[in-house]
């Protein structure tokens, strides 16, 4: 049985991909802060739900703790490492910059140290599509610059990048960076449009709409997300011998076992377009509070995963509306209204 460690399993896409891990046949090891960044109590059900499965299990322990996270890889072993857990919000990053040093670079070179002591078959980490920052030509394509990051997020992001790429190089380490495109879905994060909106058109308080709502993203369903995830797993880039062995569309290093993939729906909605998906499934119009754009945020995101496509034969596709249905019956369901 192979054995993956999962940092942030009590988190958002953590937990739906220790799930599907599980589902496979694989071991899961995970580890999380278990921070107070939003509600605990909904990690801690998530991990409960997790442990009922006999191969999964868990320490609560935070990045930046480098000895309990070399402790718990070294007696584990796992043959892969799929880094996900992060400060994560991109307005949050306004107000805290320093909670984004500490876990996305501290305790991100923290699992690469790990990784690269165990070297294991493959290191996988999560990056955003807000490394893209002020880029304008869509969809983004992987192996465009990225030097132009709006937030310290995606700033630290856009380091990790660089980093694991002088990792992958120094120490043969195969690595894979994923850029996430706004995913949304059941068991989300609270601090996520999505839950915001639900949460706010069902107690008839005002949502803010920023940009008066001419804002566009590729909504990206959290079940296709680490449905892509799971199978770049079985994908683990090889250092090539020359440049020419480099096909077209890929953005496999010329130095190093090291690639970055976009994960979207290779779809751009339009933001009131998506509130008006969530008004219809719950059934209630919103209260509309218009406002201008926010500091560090960008108009669209729009994926190219022609990559993703071709290493893995899949492409995430899942409608908006039928995503937005999934996760108001999971909070309506959740929370009990």
């Amino acid at each position: 049985m192979r054995k993956v460690l999962v940092t942030g399993t009590a988190g958002f896409v953590g937990f739906h991909l220790a799930r599907l891990l599980l589902a496979e046949g694989f071991a899961v090891v995970g580890y999380d802060g278990l921070t107070d960044y939003y509600d605990v109590r909904l990690k801690e059900r998530r991990h409960r739900m997790l442990l009922q499965n006999q191969h999964f299990s868990a320490r609560t322990a935070m990045l930046e703790d480098f000895e309990t996270l070399r402790e718990l890889a070294l007696a584990e072993e796992p043959d892969v490492i799929v880094h996900l857990a992060a400060q994560a919000g991109v307005r949050y990053s306004l107000e805290n910059p320093r909670a984004y040093i500490d876990a996305n670079i501290v305790g991100t070179f923290n699992v690469m140290e790990s990784a690269r002591e165990l070297q294991v078959d493959h290191l996988l980490m999560a990056s955003t599509s807000s490394v893209y920052g002020a880029n304008e030509d869509m969809p983004f394509n992987e192996r465009e610059k990225v030097d132009t990051p709006l937030t310290i997020y995606a700033a630290t992001k856009r380091a990790n990048e660089a980093m694991a790429h002088s990792y992958a190089h120094l120490w043969d380490l195969p690595t894979t960076m994923f850029r996430f495109f706004t995913v949304y879905g059941p068991w989300g994060r609270p601090d996520m449009a999505l839950f915001k909106f639900t949460k706010g058109i069902l107690e008839g308080h005002p949502i803010d709409i920023y940009n008066n709502g001419e804002m566009f993203r590729d909504f990206t369903y959290v079940e296709d997300l680490v449905r892509a995830i799971r199978l770049l797993i079985d994908v683990p880039p090889e250092r090539p011998a020359s440049r020419d062995e480099i096909a077209a569309n890929d953005s496999l290093s010329p130095a190093a076992p090291y690639r970055v993939v976009n994960i979207g729906n290779s779809d751009r909605v339009k933001l009131t377009d998506y509130i008006d998906a969530i008004e219809e499934a719950v059934g209630k119009k919103a209260i509309r509070n218009l406002m201008p754009m926010q500091t560090g945020d960008v108009p669209a995101t729009w994926a190219d995963t022609s990559l993703l496509n071709d290493l893995t034969g899949f492409r995430p596709k899942t409608d908006y509306r039928d995503g937005i249905a999934r996760f108001v019956a999971w909070y309506r369901d959740y929370y009990d209204v």
